[in-house]
């Protein structure tokens, strides 16, 4: 049997049974009980631990055959309460279109200089934005921005003309996601100190958006499994409606 520490034993007492669907409002105030359960220790040299404000994240499992192109899923999603931190975003153009996207919070702007940057391994942000005239020169970052999930694509939003205003909106609560092998969709919803109603928004605003999404294809039952965490705790699954 795995080793389960006394923080994990706890928690598992305060969520209850395990895969009983229950309310979001449910889920959320046993995610964020959990989120508070702390083990007093310290490290060895005696410093105490510190305790960290933890993301939650909504994962769905859907039915979906995600080996089929015409049933895989992609896309962008503004949080209606943000997720609680800025994201480093960087975004390829020039001119006044660069000036707007510094403007509106890129750490980083430019062309053939940042390509050079990134080839060379510097991979210091979150989400990479590009306008299309752009794309002939970021497209040879394909081979170390892909496995990082951080190529610009147009089905995403982060290649677009309106460079500024992706900018400032993956900055904020914007949020990139695609399926993964197991046709399972991974989204952060915010923080465990977020207020519940703020969770709830975000978490209502995930399914409703990847509800509508259901692609043709897929057949039989769509949204098999709903399930909620924190970085350190166990899931809970929610009921999916």
């Amino acid at each position: 049997m795995a080793y389960q520490t006394v923080r994990y034993k706890k928690q598992v007492e305060l969520r209850g049974e395990e895969g009983v669907a229950i309310s979001v409002d449910d889920g959320i105030a046993r995610i964020k009980d959990m989120a508070t359960v702390k083990v007093d220790r310290t490290y060895k040299n005696g410093r105490k631990r510190k305790s960290a404000d933890q993301t939650v994240e909504i994962v769905m499992h859907l039915g979906i055959d995600p080996r089929q192109a015409d049933q895989a899923l992609r896309g962008a999603l503004t949080m209606p309460k943000g997720l609680g931190k800025a994201r480093k975003v960087i975004a390829f153009c020039d001119g006044d279109v660069a000036e707007a996207a510094k403007a509106a919070g890129a750490v980083e702007v430019g062309t053939d200089e940042l390509v050079k940057k990134i080839q060379g391994g510097w991979l210091d942000f979150d989400v990479a934005v590009a306008h299309p005239s752009m794309m002939g020169k970021v497209g040879k970052l394909g081979r170390v921005l892909g496995p990082q999930g951080k190529m610009p694509t147009p089905k995403a939003g982060t290649v677009t003309a309106d460079v500024a205003t992706a900018v400032k909106d993956f900055s904020g609560g914007r949020v990139e996601f695609r399926n993964d092998k197991g046709g399972n969709i991974h989204l952060p919803v915010g923080r465990a100190s977020f207020p519940a109603e703020d969770l709830k928004e975000n978490i209502e605003a995930v399914i409703s958006h990847i509800t509508k999404l259901k692609p043709a294809a897929a057949k039989g039952h769509y949204i098999k499994r709903i399930c909620l965490s924190a970085t350190r705790t166990p899931s809970v699954t929610i009921a999916s409606g």
